[in-house]
């Protein structure tokens, strides 16, 4: 099964081009590796460790989950999600809605919303105490708003790991948080793309995408389930310096690579 994910993916990852930086494990024990410590921008990727710094602030009995934030027009971002589709605005939304909105349809105007919740600064600090030496935010001048930041496909793949496992926040956390990533709603372009709904059930997964400097990235990252429930399969799939750079869709070169990888990492977690 190695040979079989070795060869796909220097057959996909070379028809897409670009720069890979990647780590898969199977019950822990990597089965691919190429550059995984490459400290890169992570872009919508780094939503979910946002998220576990909200929920980790929650745990502590900072704030609970349906405690309520505002939405005023203000604070709207275009781009990804559901609230720049309202048109009007000036909801009172829980923080389980905002992490919902966040983790499955990737929405930009969320990360200003948990910002609200825990300051830029403070995400930081917590990815700090729980290991983390380079997933950070980037914060600017209002403490409340922030950048994505940077991650390496090792640390998204620890973060997950310990996720994945109930060691990075309470189970209630845990399960919310698996739960939205492996929602049926959700993204599907990529890993998940060649699967039966039950298949794609199985997968936590979370994309992230966007260029700098005439250049692309194309990011996943998640976890596959066994058939018994238990996380067999962590990946975090990065691929930078790629062309293509608008095209966000299915049929970019390096989601292609992801498709083509899914199926083979589903295997992997069916024994």
């Amino acid at each position: 099964m190695r040979t079989d994910l070795t060869t796909l993916y220097r057959e996909a990852s070379g028809a897409a081009g670009g720069r890979w930086h990647v780590l898969v494990t199977r019950y822990g024990t990597p089965v691919l590796e190429e550059d995984a410590d490459a400290v890169l921008h992570a872009y919508s990727v780094q939503k979910v460790a946002v998220a576990v710094a909200v929920l980790d602030a929650v745990d502590r009995g900072v704030f609970p989950l349906d405690h309520r934030i505002d939405v005023p027009a203000e604070i709207v971002l275009p781009g990804s999600g559901i609230y720049a589709l309202q048109t009007v605005w000036g909801d009172r939304v829980t923080i389980a809605n905002a992490l919902a909105a966040l983790l499955l349809v990737s929405d930009n105007t969320a990360v200003r919303l948990c910002g609200q919740l825990v300051p830029a600064c403070e995400i930081n600090e917590i990815l700090a105490a729980k290991g983390f030496a380079h997933t950070r935010v980037e914060p600017v001048e209002n403490p409340h708003r922030f950048f994505l930041g940077v991650t390496t496909p090792r640390e998204t793949h620890d973060l997950l790991t310990r996720l994945a496992a109930g060691t990075l926040l309470s189970p209630a956390s845990t399960e919310f948080v698996l739960g939205v990533l492996r929602a049926l709603s959700g993204y599907h372009d990529g890993v998940r793309r060649v699967m039966s709904s039950p298949e794609r059930a199985r997968v936590a997964s979370k994309y992230g995408a966007d260029w700098q400097d005439g250049l692309a990235s194309r990011h996943e990252a998640g976890v596959i389930f066994d058939g018994d429930g238990r996380p067999a399969v962590v990946f975090a799939l990065f691929a930078d310096r790629l062309g293509d750079v608008l095209n966000y869709g299915s049929t970019h070169p390096a989601v292609q690579a992801h498709a083509v990888l899914g199926p083979a990492l589903l295997r992997l977690a069916t024994p």
